[in-house]
């Protein structure tokens, strides 16, 4: 099942007070692949961590669906996570000392007993998806790509309904950069999730439903947006 993003009032300020972020107004369609795009500090990964709640001294409301994250508890807000969202970092943030397998399934040791052994099935068959292996060689040793990869099937292990890659091509070669993007709109769609990519690689745009550009902490045009 696919979920709907609603956006009202959303504002972000930093510390000192100075407005890092703006959206009045925001809404996607469940199922979208969407594209985020602007200059270096503009505000993409913000607006990325606020749709995931992990924004702080954010007000005005973030919702997916019937639940309005901003209302939530921090607690809250983890267990939505937890359920409905998955998350590829710009660093990967893998365990080196552990395969690629034990890397994709971690979500499991977040979830109840009754789903992990699904957890951990459902990011080995991603793995395979993706090519690669399950064999006990540790994350350490892998290339920036296959990194990226086993970072993609940790954020699908729990089967979220949302995904939320931030700079999901980054560090990595022209043909390596390709593949990953392709496999992983290929996978939201496939799946029927929504996927919310910021970056500054044309290539992924190129493969979204709907590219906005955020300048200065402000949604400054909206393509494909029908």
């Amino acid at each position: 099942m696919s979920i709907g993003l609603s956006v009202s009032g959303l504002e972000v300020k930093a510390p000192s007070g100075r407005t890092l972020l703006a959206v009045p107004d925001f809404a996607l369609a469940p199922g979208t692949c969407l594209g985020v795009r602007g200059p270096s500090g503009a505000g993409k990964s913000t607006f990325l961590f606020a749709l995931a709640g992990l924004a702080e001294n954010a007000t005005g409301s973030v919702a997916w669906e019937a639940t309005d994250l901003m209302p939530l508890s921090a607690e809250a807000r983890a267990k939505f996570r937890r359920h409905h969202v998955g998350m590829v970092f710009q660093d990967f943030l893998l365990f080196e000392e552990l395969s690629a397998a034990a890397n994709a399934a971690l979500p499991g040791a977040y979830a109840s007993r009754a789903r992990q052994a699904g957890i951990a099935n459902t990011a080995r068959s991603v793995l395979t998806r993706l090519g690669i292996t399950h064999g006990a060689r540790t994350v350490e040793s892998f290339s920036g790509g296959e990194r990226q990869r086993v970072a993609i099937a940790r954020a699908l292990a729990a089967n979220p309904e949302i995904i939320l890659a931030d700079e999901p091509t980054a560090s990595l070669d022209r043909k390596t950069a390709d593949a990953l993007i392709n496999d992983l709109v290929a996978l939201a769609r496939d799946e029927g999730k929504t996927l919310i990519a910021v970056s500054h690689d044309p290539a992924v745009y190129s493969r979204m439903d709907r590219v906005i550009e955020i300048i200065d902490g402000r949604i400054a045009s909206d393509e494909g947006n029908p």
